[in-house]
């Protein structure tokens, strides 16, 4: 009689199942598309990626700057001096040219100036980029959380946002990887945490939900249910099945900008390639 497998390991009656390594990325990349997380997370050597996004530059500078920000000394947390670490950290790449670039970068330059001159500089986050992570039935996660606030005797997860529309409260409750961060949290720094904001930086607004061991629960669950599948087409690749049939693309309007559009013919076939800064709006200067 044959023994159940699991990832391509025999798994005998008593032994732990073994655990998927994912993040919160991974999963939602498999659960938009499993031939881009094929791409992203199995093959070795992973296929090339496509030129990188202006729209991403711009959400990197601005991440980089802040996390920065909290390393200075007290007295030199200004507004001001968010500006220069902005500056030291932004990149042309993806822009057209470099006059795109230069006005994309005093605009962010004024988002993160509003944004730090609300900020109580004596105050300490608990963790900046900081790297948690969890277990569950099925999957061992981790992610890399923007700031953790520390707020009385409960922990917030605080995800920093540059997209062109404001995030809502619904956006905040519905983010399955802002749940698996709270979760992760929680194991990693033991400590309470429930509750999880987005803060738009364009629009200087914050979002936000306080999570109940239910909706975690839920999250938790669903996560488990792309780990189940993605779990199975690994096996199946194992067993001899075509990878492009066990990881099969979702063509769409996506396609035109997913980094792997290059070695994805039903990608490439879905629609034209965007341009590198198409996501940018010239029109109300937010990033998309």
């Amino acid at each position: 009689m044959r023994n159940p497998t699991d990832g391509g390991q025999t798994v005998l009656p008593g032994m732990p199942r073994r655990l998927l390594r994912a993040s919160p990325k991974s999963l939602a990349d498999f659960s938009d598309c499993p031939r881009r997380y094929r791409f992203a997370n199995v093959d070795r050597p992973s296929p090339p990626r496509g030129p990188r996004f202006a729209h991403h530059s711009v959400g990197t500078a601005l991440h980089q700057a802040l996390a920065q920000w909290y390393d200075l000394p007290v007295e030199r947390r200004t507004p001001a001096a968010a500006r220069q670490l902005l500056y030291a950290a932004w990149t042309p790449a993806g822009f057209r040219d470099g006059e795109q670039s230069e006005r994309w970068r005093a605009r962010a330059a004024g988002w993160l100036t509003d944004y730090v001159a609300e900020l109580d500089p004596t105050v300490e986050p608990r963790a900046r980029e900081r790297t948690v992570s969890t277990t569950t039935e099925r999957l061992t996660l981790s992610g890399r959380v923007d700031r953790i606030d520390e707020r009385g005797e409960e922990l917030v997860v605080v995800d920093y946002k540059t997209g062109r529309i404001p995030s809502t409260d619904d956006e905040a409750r519905g983010s399955q990887a802002l749940a698996l961060y709270v979760l992760a949290v929680r194991r990693t720094l033991r400590r309470p945490c429930s509750r999880v904001e987005l803060h738009h930086l364009p629009s200087g607004t914050v979002a936000g939900f306080d999570h109940t061991e239910r909706s975690l629960a839920n999250h938790a669950r669903r996560a488990e249910d792309v780990a189940i599948d993605i779990q199975a087409a690994t096996e199946a690749v194992a067993a001899g099945q075509d990878a492009d049939d066990a990881f099969p693309a979702v063509p769409g309007r996506q396609c035109g900008w997913c980094d792997f559009r290059s070695a994805c013919p039903p990608g490439q076939a879905a629609g034209p390639a965007r341009e590198p800064w198409s996501f940018l709006s010239e029109d109300d200067g937010s990033a998309a």
